[in-house]
């Protein structure tokens, strides 16, 4: 149960910083830039990857499609924060699981039990009672966008994520190290375009933030799947408490530390998406039908 504590931990601190860059003046493109960096170097010290397992790497649509979506999504993640914080953005980015079930039922045939359905339904209006605002401000439009693209982004990936781990050419791990990569390098033409052609000036303020959350961002992804391992037979159960333990210390922090508001539909949202989360991941769902 540590390793999930840490995980938990480790993604709200990432939406905390991100929701400070804007205070501090720190530059998210090249902060997620150097994420990625940072984290190609922790996964090599940490998985030890072979070498022939890199540079033999099947460099299909697939990887190609995580490498541009990963720091694309990353973007709109920060915008989310920024824009309507990070209680909402956290429940955007934990009900993007209903992407993945939707392709799981009508892509690869699972059979769906009631269960589970229902906490697709239940999903769809804790979306809708979360994103509600009562009073819309001016050019405020284009704020709601981010948790949609937050939404679908990170569908996207967890669906790609799946493909990837039915390549049994190399370990998956590799993989994953080949997607930094990939990630890395499309950031970094974005941030020499904007040096060159914006001449937005290269900080290195933001390269030591790109640390800090790639250090974050990689500890996340590592405790996650240590805690996959150590309970390897409640699958469910380590999927159901991430979800909910992140949307849960992510509203405390956003309500209590950040001060942000929600209205009663919001709070509404929040216990629905709560519930959802739990029907969808019930350990007993395979039994009932």
């Amino acid at each position: 149960m540590i390793f999930l504590l840490i995980s938990i931990c480790c993604s709200v601190t990432v939406a905390v910083l991100l929701k400070l860059a804007k205070r501090y003046k720190i530059n998210i493109t090249q902060a997620v830039t150097w994420n990625y960096l940072f984290a190609i170097s922790l996964s090599i010290v940490f998985y030890k990857p072979g070498l022939n397992d890199l540079v033999n790497a099947p460099i299909n649509w697939v990887y190609i499609a995580l490498g541009v979506l990963l720091p694309v999504v990353f973007l709109f993640l920060a915008g989310s924060v920024k824009s309507i914080g990070i209680v909402k953005t956290d429940i955007a980015q934990r009900l993007s699981l209903f992407i993945p079930l939707f392709a799981a039922y009508f892509l690869f045939k699972e059979n769906f039990n009631t269960v589970k359905i229902g906490g697709l339904a239940v999903g769809f209006v804790a979306i809708f009672f979360t994103l509600h605002k009562k009073t819309a401000q001016k050019n405020e439009g284009f704020n709601w966008w981010y948790p949609i693209f937050v939404f679908v982004g990170f569908g996207l990936i967890d669906i790609l994520f799946k493909k990837i781990a039915q390549i049994k050419v190399i370990p998956y791990t590799s993989s994953l190290i080949v997607i930094f990569i990939l990630a890395f390098i499309i950031s970094l033409l974005s941030i020499l375009y904007l040096s060159v052609v914006k001449k937005q000036k290269l900080e290195l303020v933001n390269f030591f933030c790109g640390c800090i959350l790639g250090l974050f961002n990689f500890f996340n992804i590592l405790f996650y799947l240590k805690a996959h391992r150590a309970m390897a037979d409640n699958p469910s159960v380590v999927f159901a408490a991430m979800n909910i333990g992140v949307i849960v210390l992510g509203s405390l922090v956003g309500i209590f530390i950040f001060k942000e508001k929600l209205n009663k539909l919001n709070y509404w949202g929040l216990l629905l998406a709560l519930i959802a989360i739990l029907l969808i991941t019930n350990p007993f769902s395979n039994v009932i039908r």
